[in-house]
């Protein structure tokens, strides 16, 4: 991690701070993981509203990311950033007051807002201060802060709930959506150049400049080079969404003796270890390689966990699944950031992080009918058909052509697409 050292202070102390904001800011969402469908079930849920509550997250992140993009291009990226950390302190404290589903849906609604404002306000902002030549590095390093606090979060809600109950579990995890915005609020933002006045989506304009302001940025979700990106997160969000929101369910239906958030920490380990060396390499030995090596690990991960029958298995398929999201995350990061300009960044995270949301919307209701219809192994070896979907669509579709796709997928051929100053 020798690229901290020959930063300057002011930049090397703002990554620190965020990575701590960051980490409590995941340990409080992730607190919830393998807590939440049984806190759901035992208000009366049955399989598919647990879908459909743990789904309605999606519907607060995914208008609000479509919003919180532009205005932290146009605003701050620190004024992002505390909205999700407000929401994150929230939201705990609404679980704790809820009575039925339709009231926990609708404030995991609220809750969805957090994800969609700290990503993208994270990722903007860890790039703008990284290095052009050692982009990748930084930014994977800085991406730990998602598997750490994930490592930490699943395994501290299931014990704290376990000893304490719910009600402590609530407010500890809004305790730390404090600590967080508490860290963002001594986070140094380095100015930027303006973005161009009609992608400003934030300035006052008339009906017709704001309505063509909102048809250039939802036009970036097809330029070619975002539209592949975009839906590989969405194949990735719809795998994500399974796991949320069905595999404590999984395991309790199996009658194995298996604590559900051993499955998020193993995942969360070994997303760790994956993240330690992929910006470095993905700088040295561009970005193709490891999405397309991302997508084979959840092909097979989802294969595994389809077909486990014992614990050994599922902690096994865990860490497969954990390496593919430690290598794919940071990686699709670095490569929006690769291919758009700096005033540009809120916005290209935002869409394409934005098929991530769309897949975990689809996820709750769609699996949850899944599982209702053919079993929870059934599910997510239909997951592992998403997962290979994905595989074909990045390695055919990632260049101007075929070819020149297959090469970069490979390694083989440099991004067409890299912005150039």
């Amino acid at each position: 991690m020798n690229v901290f050292s020959t930063l300057e202070p002011k930049r090397r102390r703002s990554l620190l701070l965020l990575f701590i904001a960051g980490l409590c800011f995941w340990s409080s969402t992730s607190s919830l993981l393998p807590t939440l469908p049984l806190y759901i079930q035992a208000l009366g849920g049955t399989n598919q509203q647990v879908g459909l509550v743990m789904g309605a997250f999606a519907i607060g992140l995914l208008p609000s990311r479509f919003g919180l993009g532009p205005l932290a291009d146009a605003k701050s990226r620190k004024l992002v950033l505390f909205i999700g950390t407000t929401a994150v302190m929230f939201a705990p404290l609404g679980y704790l007051l809820a009575t039925s589903i339709p009231t926990m849906a609708v404030i995991r609604a609220f809750h969805g807002i957090s994800i969609a404002a700290f990503t993208i306000g994270y990722s903007a902002l860890v790039a703008d201060i990284s290095p052009v030549n050692r982009r990748g590095e930084v930014i994977g390093y800085m991406s730990l802060v998602t598997p750490v606090g994930m490592a930490i979060g699943p395994a501290f809600g299931g014990f704290v709930q376990a000893w304490m109950g719910y009600k402590f579990l609530f407010l500890s995890a809004a305790t730390f959506g404090l600590l967080a915005g508490l860290g963002i609020s001594q986070v140094w933002e380095p100015t930027r150049p303006k973005p161009p006045l009609e992608n400003m989506a934030f300035t006052p304009s008339t009906p017709k400049l704001r309505l063509n302001k909102l048809f250039h940025y939802f036009k970036l979700m097809g330029s070619p080079p975002l539209r592949t990106p975009a839906f590989v997160m969405a194949i990735v969000g719809l795998i994500f969404g399974s796991l949320v929101s069905f595999l404590p369910l999984y395991i309790a239906a199996s009658n194995l003796e298996l604590n559900a958030g051993l499955f998020y920490s193993t995942a969360a380990i070994a997303s760790f270890s994956s993240r330690i060396f992929v910006g470095r390499a993905s700088d040295r030995y561009g970005r193709g390689i490891f999405i397309t090596i991302a997508l084979v690990f959840y092909l097979v991960s989802m294969l595994l966990l389809g077909t486990a029958d014992n614990i050994p298995e599922i902690l096994f398929a865990a860490a497969i699944e954990g390496s593919a999201a430690g290598i794919l995350i940071p990686t699709v990061i670095t490569l929006v950031t690769d291919r758009c300009s700096p005033d540009e960044r809120g916005r290209f995270f935002s869409l394409c992080v934005g098929g991530f949301d769309i897949g975990i919307a689809l996820a709750g209701p769609l699996f949850g009918w899944v599982a209702e219809q053919v079993g929870y192994s059934n599910m997510y070896l239909l997951d592992a058909g998403l997962a290979l979907l994905g595989l074909i669509i990045f390695i055919t579709q990632s260049s101007r052509n075929i070819p020149d796709s297959i090469k970069f997928a490979l390694g083989k051929a440099e991004d067409i697409y890299i912005f150039k100053s």
